[in-house]
């Protein structure tokens, strides 16, 4: 992982940017499952966790020919109004290290509790006493709202930002240019 690239939100009076970042998102995850996923992270450098929002820029990780090959795959096609994509630029000498995670909260009682009663054959009244209402657990983190091109519902991606990790970790990314492993540059 030697280079990086930025692409920029431009101001819209019609669409706020967070509408904007996930119409954005939704196009990349598309563009990297057909490029093929593993070689190219992704961050959020403008990222606030005090607010939650991952801010307006979305910056792609990975090698310089990578990054050129799949900025020139035209999974940005109708975002060009909307973007300012940056050069495929060398990372900065000194760059810290980051992990950037999904991280997926057991929100659902009742969908715990039924998927409970379908692995374990058991009953209601006893999968509520397993998994009891208080065991719902919200996330105060910036998320991505998606649809889902199987089930065709909207969720939650939640992502998280751990910087200032003691050095590069090697991994694979999901198509989502996530992982709970692998470090991308932070700077």
């Amino acid at each position: 992982m030697d280079a990086y690239v930025d692409l920029r939100l431009l101001p819209d009076p019609e669409f706020p940017q967070p509408l904007l970042m996930n119409a954005l998102f939704a196009k990349f995850h598309r563009g990297l499952v057909a490029h093929g996923e593993g070689r190219i992270g992704i961050s959020f450098p403008e990222v606030d966790a005090r607010r939650p929002s991952l801010g307006g820029c979305l910056r792609l990780h990975g090698g310089a020919g990578e990054l050129s090959a799949f900025l020139g795959s035209g999974w940005l096609a109708g975002m060009a109004d909307h973007l300012a994509v940056g050069q495929v630029a060398p990372i900065p000498p000194g760059a810290g290290h980051c992990l950037v995670r999904r991280v997926q909260a057991k929100s659902s009682p009742e969908r715990l509790r039924r998927r409970l009663m379908r692995r374990k054959g058991i009953g209601e009244a006893e999968a509520a006493q397993a998994i009891p209402d208080a065991s719902a657990r919200r996330l105060d983190l910036p998320y991505l709202t998606l649809r889902s091109a199987s089930t065709g519902q909207q969720f939650r991606l939640f992502i998280e930002h751990l910087p200032d990790q003691a050095g590069a970790s090697p991994g694979a990314f999901s198509a989502y240019g996530l992982s709970p492993t692998a470090t991308l540059p932070w700077f």
